[in-house]
């Protein structure tokens, strides 16, 4: 390649040379991200899963930059029209648009007025006119006059075409152009007038204008949705004036009277080429650079909330009793053991039009006792808080939580459910879901579309393949921090684990099924088409509970192993009686046990797996209560102070659940009486909290809040 990549991605990343180096090595030998981040820290000297994703973004884009490269010096070459310094521009260019713009005068071009006025052998006029050195410019055109071209005005207008695919194609001036769109241009919409009642939604945007370098991500986005609605007209502009004149500065000579004519024809190019070529072509780049912009902040809010809402506290491994509430169809109440397992399901029908009060009851009774339920989970949907009050009214003394439905809808028609529960229908799955994202979101959430889960900021609008890497990298992310466990996870959750992916994953529940559970990781070698480099990648993030080797339990690699035998060996007892054993742990020197291999950020984590083994970082659940006597937004009021859960988190806000169908929105200046440019400074997702109402609007179902602190 001609670039030096990892000098390059060294610069532009603040990252030593040797790091990126090590980095790319590993991720071109088959290592995964999370396995570098956690395993690998001597290597890329303690790089997180944020930088390793840039460099590998990074990595991506410079070598299909040399692709792209490759493919132009072989065109132009192809045609006799690479000349040695044009080859040493292409190969030193760092910039696609750059690239682009040098490849533009060499790309096969369809019969535009320039080509014609080519054919016509208007050229040699076009250069005399460049020249600005003729004092007699009609005559010299008179001498193009032929059976195409039937005048000297003619043929200057030819030249004119000429002269404009020139400017256009030349690369100082777009790079001038670029720089005024990019740094001083001014994003504008208005609407459709035909189209005023149905846009009534996108009313701050009828006749908006921003500035393009500030323009907010949302704010593009919406704008960018009501265009693509056909409601709004959107466009970006720029001081054209002072714009043609930093061009005729360019290329038009002081004038005289040998030059003035030439000059005129010339000015006249330059406004054709700005027109009908360079502002077209440089407006849509900058919408795309906009875009591209809007959508970067837009994919990283998804991404911070798809990771708080993954890692959301669990309850752990309870039975639960789940409930899918609805009143005309009635609720569908599902019965889980601790393992997630179906155990029971029927309906009740405690609410209008039935209103079977005390049978209902007398089932939810006789059900907790005969499950042993140790928590009830309620999707909240249409009637959840009315079926969270019947439950409460039951006085079983059990801990009740409201569950986001989002998504579930989805995963009960998905072929996930299908798979597994083929007897059942969509209502029985849906109850399912709702309870076992009471006792791990994570390993439930995982069967859903990301984009279905409801915790995006105009997510259709973005580019989805970035959106559906990005997020797959977060789940990727999440499932490697926590861990999994080996014998009783989902083919789903394990498919996200380092190293492994649907087919391998779906091989170990197979292997499980048919040999019982899995005794040790070293077990895991013998699953078919599970490999050394498998092995190697996943064995760190999975766990055995009450496995003979305690160390299978716990984020310390099996490679790593010998190194803790040594260390419990320096303290004279066995691996076993240093797991936990926090008063000998702490007296060891762990320093005294590095290697060549192993460093200190090794070390220091294995010494926080032995003292913790196995540890689950997500925090512990807490139940949470809303106002009994607030059902609708009509019980709402201006001054009201709500308890609140946050299910949503933008550039701009934070909505928060407060029980009833609609959401309040806590705007970024009502979070606090400081300046904070980020609501996840001080919220984060399911978090609880008080809030109070500022404003309130019941027709457009808008309710503006404040949070307290």
């Amino acid at each position: 390649m001609s670039l030096n990549i990892n000098s390059h991605i060294s610069k532009l990343l603040n990252i030593r040379e040797v790091q990126v180096k090590n980095t790319l090595d590993l991720l071109n030998g088959g290592a995964t991200i999370p396995f570098i981040a956690r395993y690998r820290k001597e290597s890329t000297n303690n790089l997180d899963e944020v930088q390793l994703f840039n460099i590998e973004d990074k990595y991506k884009y410079f070598t299909d930059l040399e692709k792209r490269k490759q493919y132009i010096l072989d065109k132009i070459k192809s045609e006799g029209k690479l000349e040695d310094n044009l080859r040493k521009r292409i190969e030193n260019t760092i910039d696609s648009k750059v690239l682009e713009d040098i490849y533009l005068p060499y790309k096969s071009k369809r019969k535009t007025k320039a080509v014609v006025a080519k054919e016509q052998g208007l050229e040699p006029l076009a250069k005399i006119i460049m020249a600005q050195n003729s004092s007699d410019l009609s005559n010299n055109a008179s001498r193009f006059i032929n059976k195409d071209i039937k005048s000297a005005d003619n043929a200057l207008e030819g030249a004119r075409h000429i002269i404009a695919e020139w400017i256009n194609e030349n690369v100082l001036v777009r790079e001038i152009l670029r720089k005024e769109y990019e740094r001083h241009s001014v994003l504008k919409s208005k609407v459709i007038k035909s189209k005023i009642e149905e846009a009534e939604k996108y009313k701050d945007y009828f006749d908006y204008q921003q500035s393009s370098l500030r323009i907010p991500s949302h704010r593009f986005l919406a704008i960018s949705r009501a265009k693509g609605l056909g409601l709004l007209k959107m466009n970006v502009v720029i001081d054209e004036e002072a714009s043609l004149n930093r061009l005729y500065r360019v290329f038009v000579k002081s004038n005289s009277e040998s030059n003035i004519e030439c000059s005129e024809h010339i000015k006249n190019a330059i406004n054709d080429a700005f027109k009908r070529l360079l502002k077209p072509s440089l407006e849509n780049e900058i919408i795309s650079n906009i875009k591209e912009k809007s959508d970067k902040e837009a994919i990283e809010v998804f991404e911070k909330n798809l990771s708080q809402l993954l890692l959301a506290s669990p309850l752990g491994q309870k039975n639960i009793l789940a409930i899918d509430p609805g009143f005309k169809s009635g609720c569908k109440v599902v019965c889980l053991s601790k393992n997630g397992d179906l155990l029971h399901n029927e309906n009740i029908y405690p609410h209008p039009p039935q209103k079977k009060y005390k049978e209902a009851g007398s089932k939810i009774f006789n059900l907790s006792n005969s499950y042993k339920i140790q928590a009830i989970a309620i999707g909240n949907g249409t009637a959840g808080r009315e079926t969270e009050s019947f439950i409460k009214s039951l006085k079983l003394k059990l801990p009740v939580f409201l569950i986001s439905e989002d998504g579930a809808s989805v995963y009960s028609a998905s072929k996930i459910a299908r798979e597994e529960f083929p007897e059942y229908d969509v209502t029985v799955r849906g109850s399912v879901s709702i309870g076992r994202r009471l006792m791990n979101p994570l390993a439930e959430l995982v069967k859903i579309d990301p984009k279905a889960i409801g915790v995006g900021q105009y997510q259709h609008e973005v580019n989805q393949t970035k959106l559906q890497n990005s997020l797959n990298s977060v789940t990727l992310s999440a499932v490697n921090k926590v861990g999994v466990n080996l014998n009783t996870s989902s083919k789903y959750l394990l498919s996200f684990v380092s190293g492994l992916g649907s087919t391998l994953a779906d091989n170990i529940v197979k292997y499980r099924s048919e040999n019982g559970s899995f005794k040790s990781r070293l077990e895991l070698l013998n699953v078919t088409r599970l490999g050394s480099k498998a092995y190697e990648q996943s064995a760190g993030f999975l766990r055995i509970n009450n496995a003979e080797n305690p160390l299978d339990n716990s984020g310390i690699h099996p490679e790593r192993y010998k190194i803790v035998e040594k260390i419990a060996k320096s303290q004279k007892v066995t691996v076993s009686d240093l797991v936990n054993n926090t008063s000998l742990i702490e007296k060891i020197n762990f320093s005294n046990f590095e290697t060549s291999e192993i460093g200190m950020p090794t070390l220091l984590d294995i010494k926080e797996e032995l003292l913790k083994p196995g540890l689950d970082p997500r925090s512990i659940l807490k139940e949470h209560s809303f106002d009994e006597k607030i059902r609708t937004i009509n019980d709402l009021s201006e001054g009201l102070l709500l308890n609140g859960i946050v299910v949503n988190i933008t550039n701009f806000g934070a909505f928060i659940d407060l029980g009833i169908k609609e959401s309040g929105l806590i705007h970024l200046s009502n979070m606090a009486d400081r300046y904070i440019s980020d609501p996840n400074e001080i919220l984060s997702l399911q978090q609880s909290i008080k809030v109070e109402i500022i404003s309130l609007d019941i027709p457009k179902k808008r309710i503006g809040l404040k949070l307290l602190q």
